[in-house]
Parts: structure tokens; C-alpha cells; sequence
């Protein structure tokens, strides 16, 4: 593929893996990685209309398949992770990681802190309206910046993207570049606190040394006796994993964690067909013991390898 007149990086046929915290996949057709606002619109408009586009952060819910993808997949970097904070509005690049825009705003005396144990970037925690603690993007959320499939530079706003449970609905093709919250304001001091806590009750509960892509499955939705889906809902996606026995399974390299069951790992070694082999596998015995139906969480993409042999 030649793209005449782009700035940043086109490289074909290359591994994901890497690129992903449970480190598995195949290879992109190819990785875009442009230097600004412009070179990404420049791509994306010189592309065939046919041409696949995936938008990919840092990876950390991610499962590439073992076939890999056929798409150009973007990923953005330095020129897209700027944190800016003016009044109560605190503007970040797609790029920026959710807990530095915690840090950040906090310094400022902004509470973004349910955002400074979620792992990942601004661009996903908006598009799957990321949350933790009670609190999600679209409580905060005023607007973002996209470059559609067609390159155009344009605002979305919380009504175009239809804030639900762990989901938006994000223009097809497009890819986020910035986005602006707005946060409350409170105590300096008592932020970096709570962030501290927060910190210290994940690493006790969660299997944060391992190679995971954090929850597993959507807690289930429709138990919470406050009559919101989200979590601090009742029913919790590990308990009903326990439940069915599942704490520790395993297949080939890949196992729900001891540690947290709702928590898949990498053991070493795992393919990503192992991977996706076992949440399913834990989903149908889930479903045969309670009857709950569990959601992935963890985006799944691409094609598996005997698919690409054929």
C-alpha cells in the first residue's frame, strides 16, 4: 500500500502481540502510527473506502486473534497523549493514560481519581465509557475530537455517543484524538489519598504482576438493587464464576485467576485461541450452573489462524 505525503509510521504485516498486554495475537495488514491530527486525517482520507480501520490503544483489553487482522490498525502516540486542565475542564489526548489524567487533574484539584486504576488510554476508557468506584466517563464527559473513517476533523458530543454499560456508540471507522471531562473540585491532598488506597486495595485483590487485560466479563447486568448496571451492582461476574467452579481453570497457557476469578492470565505461553477457548468455556458452564449469561468485556478481534491458512 503507498500513501503518498504521510509523516508518521506505516508498517505492513506487523505483529500485535506485543503491542497487547496478554501479549497474543497475529500481525496487522498494517500499524499506522501518525505524527499529528493531520497526518492521521491524511491517511484515513487517501484510504480505500473498503479498507478496514481499527483504532488501537494501548492494548490492555484487547485479545488479537492468532490469524491476526486485516485492517490497518491505528495506534497513537507521542503527538496524541497531551493532558491540559483549564477551570474545571481537563482536555487529554487519546493517547494519555487514564492514571496520569488522574494524577494531573488531582494536582489541579480535580477529582478524576476513579480513572487512576483503570488501565489503558483516554480513547478507550471513552469508548467503552470505562468506570470503576460508581463513577464512569459519561459522568464527566462533555465532548471529543474524531477524524471519521473519511478524515474529516470533527466534535462528538454525549448524545451522538449514547452513553451505556461499558459501551458507545462510536462511529464506524473512526478514530478518537482528544477528549474533554469535566471534574469536580476537592481537596488536592485528599485526592492523592484516595488514589493511594485505590492503588493498594487493587494490588491486594487483583493479579496485577500477571499478563491480563484486567475484568474478564461485564458484571451481569439487571441485579443491582439500586436498579443501575454498573459496578457496584450487586452480582459481581466473579462471584457467579466461583459459583460455577471455575476459580483457576485453565487452558493450555491460559487461566482464570486464583487471585481474582474474573481476572484471565497469560501464564506463558497461552495462544489467543486459548484464551478466547476459555472464556467460553467458562461462559457455558456459568450459564449451565446459574442460568447468567456473561458478557465479554475483553474485545476480541481479528481472525483465528486456521482461518488465515485456508
Amino acid at each position: 500500500m503507498n500513501i503518498d505525503g504521510i509523516r508518521g509510521k506505516l508498517t505492513a504485516n506487523r505483529s500485535l502481540a506485543e503491542l497487547t498486554w496478554l501479549r497474543v495475537g497475529g500481525a496487522a495488514d498494517y500499524l499506522f502510527q501518525p505524527a499529528d491530527v493531520a497526518d492521521l486525517q491524511h491517511l484515513l482520507a487517501q484510504l480505500p473506502a473498503q479498507t478496514e480501520v481499527f483504532p488501537m490503544g494501548v492494548g490492555s483489553n484487547l485479545i488479537v486473534r492468532d490469524g491476526g487482522l486485516r485492517a490497518v490498525v491505528i495506534r497513537l502516540g507521542r503527538g496524541f497523549n497531551s493532558i491540559e486542565i483549564a477551570g474545571d475542564l481537563v482536555t487529554a489526548g487519546a493517547a494519555a493514560l487514564d492514571a496520569h489524567v488522574a494524577r494531573r487533574a488531582a494536582d489541579a484539584g480535580l477529582d478524576l481519581t476513579f480513572l487512576r486504576t483503570i488501565p489503558g488510554s483516554v480513547g478507550g476508557a471513552v469508548r467503552m465509557n470505562a468506570g470503576c468506584y460508581g463513577s464512569y466517563i459519561a459522568d464527566v464527559f462533555v465532548s471529543a475530537q474524531i477524524v471519521t473513517r473519511d478524515g474529516v476533523l470533527r466534535e462528538v458530543t454525549a448524545d451522538e455517543l449514547k452513553f451505556a454499560y461499558r459501551q458507545t456508540a462510536f462511529p464506524e471507522g473512526a478514530v478518537l484524538v482528544s477528549a474533554t471531562l469535566r471534574a469536580p473540585a476537592a481537596n488536592t491532598t485528599i485526592l492523592h489519598e484516595r488514589m493511594a488506597e485505590q492503588l493498594k486495595k487493587r494490588d491486594e485483590s487483583q493479579p496485577t504482576k500477571e499478563r491480563s487485560a484486567g475484568s474478564t466479563f461485564r458484571n451481569p447486568a439487571g441485579f443491582s438493587s439500586t436498579g443501575r448496571a454498573d459496578d457496584v451492582q450487586d452480582l459481581k461476574a466473579w462471584k457467579v464464576i466461583d459459583d460455577a467452579g471455575l476459580r483457576g481453570a485453565s487452558i493450555g497457557g491460559a487461566q482464570m485467576s486464583e487471585k481474582h476469578s474474573n481476572f484471565m492470565i497469560n501464564t506463558g505461553g497461552a495462544s489467543a485461541a486459548d484464551l478466547e477457548t476459555l472464556g467460553e468455556d467458562v461462559r457455558k458452564k456459568v450459564y449451565a450452573n446459574s442460568g447468567i449469561t456473561l458478557e465479554w468485556e475483553i474485545k476480541r478481534v481479528g481472525e483465528p489462524l486456521f482461518e488465515q491458512s485456508k
